[in-house]
């Protein structure tokens, strides 16, 4: 299985820093983006391009709900309407801004709370693939890979955008697919366990469920975290093995 990186950078808002995007991007291959609602600001945003460009990782837009101070972990009742006008405004900033620096914006991939949403939500989800369809060229969505992956893929079909389909590294997975809820033990993987669970995947296109059930996920990227230096050095790790 050929495995990409991928991970949440640009996060950082002001004064306010985030990430260790300088230590992380040397070692991924797709860099999604905050646009500028749930973090991120125009020199963030400019700054983060520019250093993705320079490590030659590829760049997606990171939209998330108008949220600042929740982090965009929070879910917005929004309408369709103003759903679809908030990932095409923030999208097309980060298409602008990417273009300026001789960039191509490849993928959207949702942040927190409407990423969730989107996973949970038929409606929510048609919105997106509806927002992404009326962009003025392709985008690929990035979007979790759970056992409905071939009906995900039929939605997207139908609307024109190519999917691809994010694994978690450090996160445990529950019985039916679903990324185990933090509030419950062992959600969140240690080193050991997220290297375990990564090589299982690459060798064998499987994760271990929480009850130790085997399940098989379509898988094209890897989603990692480096917020933290422990962070960083098991991103280090993670290149390694999936480029064996």
């Amino acid at each position: 299985m050929s495995l990409r990186l991928n991970c949440d950078l640009g996060e950082s808002f002001g004064s306010w820093k985030m990430g260790l995007d300088e230590a992380v991007m040397p070692h991924i291959d797709q860099a999604n983006i905050a646009c500028g609602f749930h973090a991120g600001d125009p020199l963030v945003m400019h700054k983060t391009l520019a250093l993705a460009k320079a490590n030659n990782v590829t760049i997606g837009a990171h939209p998330g709900y108008p949220d600042l101070v929740g982090f965009g972990r929070r879910s917005i009742k929004a309408t369709a309407d103003e759903l679809k006008a908030a990932v095409l405004y923030q999208v097309a900033a980060m298409d602008g801004m990417a273009a300026s620096q001789g960039m191509t914006l490849e993928y959207v991939k949702p942040h927190g709370a409407m990423y969730n949403d989107m996973m949970a939500d038929a409606a929510v989800r048609k919105t997106i693939l509806q927002a992404m369809a009326e962009y003025h060229r392709p985008l690929v969505l990035m979007l979790q890979s759970t056992p409905h992956a071939e009906l995900h893929l039929e939605e997207a079909e139908t609307a024109g955008i190519k999917l691809w389909f994010e694994i978690f590294a450090d996160r445990c997975y529950d019985d039916d697919g679903k990324l185990l809820a933090r509030t419950k033990a062992g959600a969140v993987h240690t080193k050991d366990k997220m290297l375990a669970q990564v090589k299982q995947l690459k060798e064998q296109g499987t994760v271990t469920t929480v009850s130790g059930h085997t399940l098989v996920l379509r898988a094209d990227t890897l989603c990692v975290h480096g917020d933290n230096m422990d962070g960083v050095n098991a991103i280090q790790e993670i290149r390694e093995l999936i480029s064996l």
